[in-house]
């Protein structure tokens, strides 16, 4: 069995590197297997997400999508380019809770929580080292209201 992983923008595979060099020595329809990825992938539009093909002894394939990393949706959501180079000066987007709660529930099964309440603290935290405020606040601000229960009926 063999195991290619890669990180591909949402629906815009090509056969270019990583790809193309990765498949073509295992003599499969590259074409194929690049409109399949991007098929999988296209929910994730603009956004770089993990790939990984298995292949067995006889040429078949099967095509798995990770979840894309939590910076990216965060970036999405915020509508920006980067996060900030000094998180504690700049700020580089901001977020509703709702926002927040979304990534949160997207990226449940990938974080180390095993409730939404927190998972949201883990999103809160990753804003906080991007430079995305939450409803206009510091995200460290936002993280101290969250554990004096301000949020708490968004979570009920």
């Amino acid at each position: 069995m063999t195991e290619i992983k890669a990180l591909v923008e949402g629906g815009k595979a090509t056969p270019a590197p990583p790809l193309g060099p990765a498949l073509a020595p295992l003599g499969l329809n590259v074409g194929k297997i690049i409109a399949d990825i991007n098929e999988k992938t296209r929910q994730f539009s603009g956004i770089k997400v993990p790939i990984k093909i298995e292949v067995d002894a006889k040429k078949n394939y099967t095509i798995s999508v990770g979840s894309p990393p939590t910076s990216a949706l965060i970036l999405q959501e915020a509508k920006g380019e980067k996060g900030a180079a000094n998180p504690k000066t700049e700020v580089k987007g901001n977020l509703s809770m709702d926002q927040v709660k979304k990534i949160a529930e997207m990226k449940m099964q990938y974080l180390n929580s095993y409730t939404l309440r927190s998972a949201v603290r883990e999103i809160i935290g990753t804003c906080n080292s991007m430079g995305i405020t939450i409803e206009g606040k510091h995200a460290k601000e936002v993280q101290k209201e969250f554990d004096q229960g301000k949020y708490d009926s968004a979570f009920a």
